[in-house]
């Protein structure tokens, strides 16, 4: 059972596969690969922009936190010059927290600028790759559709298509039926020259010995209006045929 099952599993995918190959447009395939390449490479440059903002950002930061550094400074040293050691000296602490904060920005800022460095230089290649992929991409369409304007051109020249194929072979059936009926045709007319069939356009009771005698008397009267018509020529002509003629039917009667 389970041998079957894989057989019937096996079959339908190749069936499948035939039927989605023989419905694939390989230049439809290669666009669609282009548009995901080009998703893609999207998705790298927003990354890329991500990081750029992030990189801009902590500088500001850095900006800031510098101004403060610089404003503690100057309000320590305002504060030595007027005697007060203890608001100096709560400047400098300030300001020394202040320059860890710097310390660990620019650390951050470091990172960020390698990493939009990195993405950058990535973005570069993959947009090298996409613009690669598309010059091919659109060589291979054109052959292809020159390929298939080829192939259909000759199909219809030598008409080896699907459809001339079935005209062809419709044309082929109906020569075949013709020559059929012809023949069929031909044996019954034999047929009915020989008696072994009934003529059914004779009237009823009409048999092959009256067929023969109507056939005799027929010969009969073609004689008699042949020695008629001879008897009408002009002295000179040969009465004894049209004799012969006259009295030929007479035997023909006696007999």
């Amino acid at each position: 059972m389970t041998s079957i099952t894989q057989r019937i599993t096996t079959l339908f995918r190749i069936k499948a596969n035939k039927a989605l190959d023989k419905a694939e447009d390989p230049r439809e395939v290669l666009d669609y690969s282009y548009e995901q390449q080009l998703q893609m490479l999207q998705r790298v440059r927003r990354g890329v922009a991500d990081v750029a903002t992030s990189r801009k950002r902590v500088e500001l930061q850095l900006g800031r936190l510098q101004q403060s550094s610089d404003k503690l400074q100057g309000q320590a040293e305002q504060a030595l010059a007027a005697g007060r050691e203890d608001l100096a000296r709560e400047a400098l602490t300030r300001r020394t927290a202040v320059a860890g904060q710097i310390t660990d920005l620019q650390a951050e800022h470091t990172s960020l600028k390698e990493q939009e460095d990195k993405l950058t230089l990535a973005a570069q290649r993959l947009e090298g790759k996409v613009d690669a992929f598309r010059t091919r991409k659109e060589t291979i369409k054109a052959s292809y559709t020159a390929a298939e304007a080829q192939t259909r051109i000759t199909e219809a020249v030598t008409g080896i298509g699907e459809e001339m194929g079935d005209v062809g072979l419709a044309m082929q059936r109906a020569q075949d039926k013709t020559e059929q009926l012809q023949a069929r045709a031909g044996a019954l007319d034999e047929l009915i020259a020989s008696g072994a069939l009934d003529d059914a356009t004779l009237p009823a009771g009409r048999d092959d010995i009256q067929a023969e005698l109507e056939r005799v008397t027929a010969d009969q009267d073609v004689e008699l209006e042949l020695a008629r018509m001879k008897a009408q020529l002009p002295s000179g002509s040969a009465p004894q045929a049209v004799e012969a003629g006259a009295r030929r039917p007479e035997r023909e009667e006696k007999s």
